[in-house]
């Protein structure tokens, strides 16, 4: 394994959001400063910097991560999805944050990107998943504005137009 200095700088390669990224960090940089300070990608929040309440989250190589809780030199190497990888495009939302807005399932929206991304996760891999299973899902997020009932109603939708959408594409392929 590589030694690293406490006091130097080392040079993190990344893809950021399908994009190819670099920048220097500190041994000791968290993964949410480095990607809000380092590199500019302000959608992944800092709250509670414990892991417990999931507004860091992110994906590290396909995995649900806490970046409060990932130090930047980990990333090396690796694919990084945040928040604003959940977009199309920079003028267009995707269709998971589109139900969020439909559905007014955010109020402050400090909490909203980490549980956005647990969700894109999540409906990826569970693309008709009952209202149980989001809700314990979300026992992974702390939201003290919205009481949780909009978020689910919004993860539904989304999951419901998702997989309309993917059988629309099966049936155009075939």
């Amino acid at each position: 394994m590589t030694r690293l200095c406490a006091g130097d700088h080392h040079r993190i390669r990344f893809t950021l959001n399908g994009k190819k990224t670099e920048a220097d960090a500190e041994p000791r940089t968290l993964l949410t400063d480095f990607l809000r300070q380092g590199v500019g990608a302000t959608g992944t929040h800092v709250g509670c910097e414990h892991g417990v309440c999931g507004a860091c989250t992110v994906t590290v190589d396909g995995a649900l991560t806490r970046a409060c809780l990932t130090l930047a030199v980990q990333i090396d190497g690796a694919e990084v999805r945040t928040v604003e990888g959940l977009a199309p495009s920079p003028d267009r939302l995707g269709v998971l944050q589109l139900a969020f807005r439909r559905n007014h399932a955010l109020q402050c929206g400090f909490c909203t990107a980490g549980i956005l991304m647990s969700l894109d996760h999540f409906l990826r891999e569970n693309p008709a998943p009952s209202e149980g299973e989001i809700r314990d899902m979300l026992s992974g997020h702390l939201c003290r504005c919205t009481g949780y009932s909009p978020i689910v109603k919004a993860a539904l939708e989304a999951a419901a137009e998702l997989s309309e959408q993917s059988c629309s594409r099966e049936a155009s392929d075939a």
